[in-house]
């Protein structure tokens, strides 16, 4: 499995999927260390929150982990064959590993795509209790 965790700093997982340009890139399968393969420096207008569309680098990725990813994003990757996963997890290793045994901690969400007014939104429910079954990847609304 081909997994991109978004990584401003390439050392640890950050926020912003949607806006982030920089990825670390792991070959990843469960039982194994990922491992990785790359790194992926975007320019601005490569960003999913400015792109315009049509082939893109990270499509040859099945997962993007992040800190945070707003459910327009969330979608946008559906609609490209990728899973889109928010994590806690600031290491991109033990990010991954969560996510290929099922427990990766969902992080508080950013709605990123509707104006990125900076602050967690929990809506008072723990984590990984999203509305409608959604997981890490939605949030609290359609």
């Amino acid at each position: 499995m081909k997994v991109a965790v978004a990584s401003q700093n390439f050392r640890t997982v950050t926020p912003h999927a949607g806006k982030t340009r920089r990825f670390l890139l792991f070959s990843a399968q469960p039982g194994a260390e990922p491992v990785e393969t790359g790194r992926l420096d975007l320019p601005r207008e490569m960003a999913f929150h400015d792109f315009a569309g049509g082939p893109h680098p990270l499509d040859a990725v099945d997962v993007i982990i992040a800190g945070s990813a707003g459910p327009r994003f969330a979608a946008r990757m559906r609609d490209r064959g990728i899973t889109a996963v928010a994590t806690t997890e600031i290491d991109p290793r033990a990010a991954i590993a969560a996510f290929l045994v099922g427990t990766l901690r969902p992080a508080e969400h950013v709605h990123e795509d509707d104006g990125d007014h900076g602050h967690p939104h929990d809506h008072g429910h723990p984590q990984g209790d999203h509305h409608h079954g959604r997981g890490g990847a939605g949030c609290c609304r359609d």
